[in-house]
Parts: structure tokens; sequence; C-alpha cells
């Protein structure tokens, strides 16, 4: 799947069945469901990819704080883009694993 593919599946009414559960949870995210895409996060914490997640989904929420402390978690640097930004640089970055 394509960075386009994966931004286009946004407009269904459900996740593309076999996305893997990381964009998953960003297809959530992208759809206004921050709780679930949360749950997804918070279900593999200690995995660098799921804590990378943790931090951008606790910056969209506003608490800067708690995104601090999941970015140190994952081993990366605050994002200082937009929330956009950081979630498609998200997506391409789960992507590339998929």
């Amino acid at each position: 799947m394509t960075i386009e593919q994966f931004q286009e599946s946004i407009s269904l009414p459900s996740p593309p069945n076999g996305l893997p559960v990381l964009l998953e949870a960003l297809w959530y995210d992208a759809n206004g469901d921050w709780e679930a895409a949360h749950n997804i996060a918070q279900s593999k914490e200690g995995t660098q990819a799921y804590d990378r997640l943790h931090a951008y989904l606790h910056r969209v929420e506003g608490d800067t704080f708690n995104a601090g402390y999941w970015y140190r978690r994952a081993g990366s640097e605050v994002f200082n883009g937009s929330l956009k930004e950081e979630w498609a640089y998200l997506a391409t970055l789960f992507l590339k694993k998929a």
C-alpha cells in the first residue's frame, strides 16, 4: 500500500482488511476515534513504534507533558512540525515497516 492509497482509505467506513495495526491506529485517529487509536498504542507499551504512536496521540490530545514522556520512551525527538505532518510522517514510517 502506498501513502496515497492509505490516505484514500480514510474515507472508507472502516479500516481496510489486513491493514497493519499501527496504520489502523492512524486510520482511527484520522477518523476522529482517538480512543480506538490510543487503545492500540497502549496494547504494546514498551515497543518503540507503539510508544512513538503513543507520543503523537498525546500530542493530538494536547497533553504535551505526557507526549514528551512517550517520545523519550520511544527514543525519539519531539516532533516539531504540525500534527498533520507528524501523522503523514508516521504513516510513511509504518508503511515502510509493513
